[in-house]
């Protein structure tokens, strides 16, 4: 997606949205938050386990049985709003058709378990292939990773999702924001009894936004906006061009494989992707801790914590850090500011829910709160509201 037409877009929804919603809408950083409650806290996340010694069809059997529901509230909208485009309802058509083909052409064992889910579901194979492709182009979000006074990391997110897809103005959500709600689980991928990795999931979703090897890294993804960006990594890989990672899967791998904070580091800033997209890596020793912003084959200017240089803290939402952010979209700023106020001889895991519970880093998209403490092996997550007046990206 071009940030121009995120700008056209943005410029258009302000006609039909209350002036109270126009920038700068901010407020006082949030103190007292944790543990969470009141009107943005919609619950705690259940917990489920993936057995990776099982067949890539049959690990989330288990798991999509349970949302099986949901996932079908969450197609019914996709389609919804494929047929506010499409009226005859062709596009979904053509999804049922031909992305089935595209799932035989995704790596082993992607390919299996969108399968697997598609038959505990009973959702059709190219619906599952489209939930999957959402997230390549549809996620904004913010990550922060801070280090303590006694060199600790903590890492922290927001994850907003849903952009451009359903505003209802009588409302003021939006509707696919909704409907993921009720899909956000934790996840405990295990091999052999023994948890591999953690990680902040949206049912149905194979690849990982939100995710931490206990003991050695954390990670999050942040959407990038570019000109080359996602929709041109499809259209290669539709032709055959197959040389570039899907985001989803390899963040999926290095949690998976990686065992140490300087391989992830590795992996994700030299293995060519398909978007461009902000991985942002914690580890479990001062200092460990990066924005590293990718094109699609570069990994350009990456930014490290370092307390000596007063960086004991690094904030990312979608813009590039070497740039102002959007006017109309500018949760860097408020965040920054409240992690400022904390500062860094008071940052704790309660203090940063206090920073990811300020407006508008807070906000109408904003799907779950995840926090991450790596040296510690804890993952706590809560799905998420912003009740009105709050900015609706």
């Amino acid at each position: 997606m071009s940030l121009l037409s995120v700008c056209i877009f943005l410029t258009s929804t302000l006609t039909v949205v209350s002036t109270q919603y126009i920038p700068p809408y901010t407020e006082e950083c949030r103190t007292g938050m944790y543990p969470p409650q009141g009107p943005t806290f919609k619950g705690a996340v259940t917990l489920y386990t993936v057995d990776l010694d099982l067949p890539p069809s049959k690990r989330w059997t288990a798991l999509m049985t349970d949302k099986k529901d949901e996932m079908s509230s969450m197609i019914k909208v996709i389609k919804d709003l494929a047929d506010a485009f499409v009226p005859s309802g062709k596009l979904i058509e053509f999804v049922d058709a031909f992305l089935p083909l595209i799932v035989d052409t995704l790596p082993y064992p992607f390919n299996e378990e969108l399968k697997g889910i598609a038959s505990a579901t009973g959702v059709p194979l190219g619906e599952v292939a489209l939930f999957n492709l959402f997230y390549e182009v549809f996620t904004v979000c913010t990550s922060i990773v801070a280090e303590d006074p006694d060199g600790n990391l903590i890492h922290g997110r927001n994850l907003d999702f849903g952009l451009f897809l359903g505003w209802d103005v009588k409302n003021k959500t939006w509707a696919i924001t909704e409907k993921l709600r009720p899909l956000v689980v934790n996840v405990d991928f295990q091999r052999g009894n023994h948890t591999v990795f953690k990680s902040t999931a949206l049912a149905g979703y194979v690849g990982m936004l939100t995710g931490m090897k206990p003991h050695s890294f954390s990670l999050t993804v942040n959407e990038r906006f570019s000109l080359n960006g996602g929709y041109i990594g499809i259209i290669e890989w539709l032709m055959h061009h197959r040389d570039a990672m899907w985001m989803g899967f390899l963040t999926r791998s290095v949690l998976e494989n990686a065992t140490s904070y300087e391989e992830a580091k590795a992996v994700l800033s030299t293995t060519k992707l398909l978007a461009p997209v902000y991985f942002i890596l914690g580890g479990n020793q001062t200092g460990q801790g990066c924005i590293i912003t990718r094109a699609r084959k570069d990994n350009l200017k990456p930014l490290e914590l370092n307390s000596k240089q007063g960086r004991w803290y690094l904030l990312q939402t979608n813009y590039d850090h070497w740039k102002k952010p959007l006017f109309l979209d500018d949760r860097r700023t408020p965040g920054m500011k409240c992690m400022n106020q904390t500062l860094q001889s008071n940052i704790s895991w309660k203090s940063l829910y206090d920073v990811l519970s300020t407006k508008p880093v807070l906000n109408k998209l904003t799907t779950y709160t995840t926090l991450m403490d790596v040296s510690n092996g804890k993952l706590e997550s809560f799905v998420r509201d912003c009740p009105s007046p709050c900015m609706p990206w």
